[in-house]
């Protein structure tokens, strides 16, 4: 079958991607991985110690960035519907995290600890139709939002992939009741044309 236009020119922009590159020879699992650097070089999202619970983990570069981050007496519980190769420091549940069994589990590896950072990087399957996927994008924050109110520690942190657009402003109006502090970033792995923002949600008021 003949590739569109549209996956033609995401193919040639992925190969000759500086980031791709890079995270190549880095070893990450994915370009996003510098995403997530950047944003913590910013805000001071996870240091050592930490309890990371990061959602939609799958194929694994924010886990990988996360894991070493908390390094040996922190934890990361990752979980995603996809699988995915084990990480150091890394706890990865295979499942979706809204269904009770799966949320039980995440909530058995914090230990009766509640986390420190709650980190979500998802996007859902893209259909090529806007609306749709601007819906279902909003749908996955809003359960990223509501998984992070149910197992952060007061003042914790929230940091969450947003794409602008219907439900957009709501949102982060949203994010603004549950957390002291909301910024706003775009890294610069982030792809210019794309419509993808993080919303970082610090001081959650628990």
């Amino acid at each position: 079958m003949a590739r569109s236009k549209s996956s033609n020119r995401w193919l040639e922009e992925h190969v000759n991607d500086p980031y791709v590159k890079k995270a190549q020879v880095d070893g990450y699992r994915a370009r996003a991985a510098y995403k997530l650097l950047e944003l913590n070089e910013k805000d001071k999202l996870i240091r050592p110690g930490m309890r990371v619970v990061d959602l939609g983990s799958a194929p694994g570069s924010w886990s990988q960035i996360a894991g070493r981050l908390v390094g040996v007496k922190g934890r990361v519980i990752a979980s995603d519907i996809l699988p995915m190769d084990s990480l150091e420091h890394v706890d990865f549940i295979q499942g979706d995290f809204t269904e009770e069994a799966v949320f039980n589990q995440i909530m058995d590896k914090l230990g009766g600890n509640r986390a420190d950072v709650v980190i979500s990087d998802m996007a859902p399957n893209i259909s090529g139709v806007d609306a749709v996927d601007q819906a279902s994008s909003m749908y996955l924050v809003e359960l990223a939002l509501d998984m992070a109110r149910s197992v952060l520690k007061p003042k914790g942190d929230f940091v969450a992939k947003v794409f602008h657009g219907e439900g957009y402003d709501d949102y982060v109006k949203d994010v603004r009741t549950s957390f002291d502090k909301v910024v706003i970033r775009k890294p610069d792995a982030s792809r210019p044309r794309s419509r993808e923002v993080y919303v970082v949600g610090k001081g959650f008021k628990g």
